[in-house]
């Protein structure tokens, strides 16, 4: 769970990891409940989700659990080293801070490399990081930054 902080022109935007809110060994209703009570609990105005590997299973299971909650499927193009790029190139620059009790993401963070992830299993909690700071700064300001015409 992540939040932004955009006032002024991008390069002052800030983002602060506040939560991970991530589940083990849980079931699709579980995690998708898991999901939507850490969006309630932070007043978060959208939930975003990779879907490559489940397709529309994942907003099918989540749509159980509350179908009004807004919803965007993200799909995976290139590889999470190159994903991850971006985002830390924040982190880099001191825009990105986290809250307390975060240190299974963190160690998660700290196995990322330039050659991909270094750890054990799969690095879900990173990639859901930076899906979300890429979701809440980089893509807003790509838009921020595409010229604006006016017709008359």
């Amino acid at each position: 769970m992540a939040g932004a902080v955009m006032q002024g022109p991008p390069q002052d935007w800030r983002a602060y990891v506040i939560e991970d809110a991530t589940v083990e060994a849980a079931s699709p209703l579980d995690w998708a409940r898991a999901a939507c009570a850490a969006m309630v609990r932070h007043g978060a105005e959208r939930m975003v989700a990779e879907v490559n590997q489940g397709g529309a299973l994942v907003e099918t299971v989540v749509r159980q659990v509350d179908p009004m909650v807004p919803f965007k499927a993200l799909h995976a193009g290139r590889s999470k080293g190159l994903r991850a790029e971006p985002v830390a190139a924040l982190y880099e620059q001191g825009r990105v801070h986290h809250l307390r009790g975060l240190g299974a993401l963190e160690d998660q963070l700290a196995q990322m490399t330039a050659r991909g992830f270094l750890g054990a299993g799969s690095p879900d909690r990173a990639d859901a990081l930076v899906w979300a700071l890429h979701e809440l700064l980089i893509a807003p300001a790509q838009a921020w930054r595409r010229p604006r015409f006016r017709t008359l």
